[in-house]
């Protein structure tokens, strides 16, 4: 549907935990534009030692993806605070207040459960290439427990952030959905 949207980043309300959730999930925003700029830069220098140099690279395109990953999940936070994740607000908008809020509470907590549940698995995942060793099948070799850290940390603060969103809604510093009531 065309339209705006009455949501707006979440709000603090000038309670600490939810000031420092949302500093944390800022800083993991950076961190992720960071990772895409050097991923960038990777990237024309590859095409550089390639196309000009005609060199091989070895390191490069193994890089350039585990940074794209690792931007991604360690992004998700700054999105969630941002209400930038794909959001269907036909359905909250048509109801009132009450339900809204219900609905906004139910949807918390379901995403909180999934993101718990990917936290552990990505946590085990990650910890089961450190025990191991674990390395990379490339000329690089690198060790995959790096890269694979980007699993527990982004979905850790991924829970956070939704963890704040929720104590957010519950002691009305923020609206359910973002959304203004009519």
């Amino acid at each position: 549907m065309a339209g705006q949207s009455a949501a707006v980043v979440s709000r603090t309300g000038g309670n600490p935990f939810l000031k420092a959730v949302a500093a944390l999930s800022t800083v993991a925003g950076w961190f992720s534009a960071a990772m895409i700029v050097a991923a960038v830069l990777i990237t024309c220098q590859m095409i550089f030692i390639r196309f000009v140099l005609n060199g091989s690279t070895i390191w490069q395109t193994e890089a350039v993806i585990y940074l794209a990953i690792s931007s991604t999940l360690v992004g998700l936070p700054y999105v969630q605070r941002l209400r930038g994740h794909v959001n269907v607000d036909l359905i909250p908008l048509t109801m009132g207040p009450k339900l809204r809020y219900n609905m906004a509470i139910f949807t918390l907590c379901l995403s909180t459960i999934m993101v718990a549940i990917m936290l552990w698995y990505g946590f085990e995942f990650w910890h089961l290439a450190f025990e191991k060793n674990w390395k990379s099948d490339t000329v690089w070799g690198v060790r995959l427990w790096i890269p694979y850290a980007s699993l527990p940390i982004g979905f850790a603060l991924f829970l956070l952030q939704l963890i704040a969103d929720l104590v957010a809604v519950v002691l009305k510093i923020d609206k359910p959905f973002g959304l203004e009531d009519a």
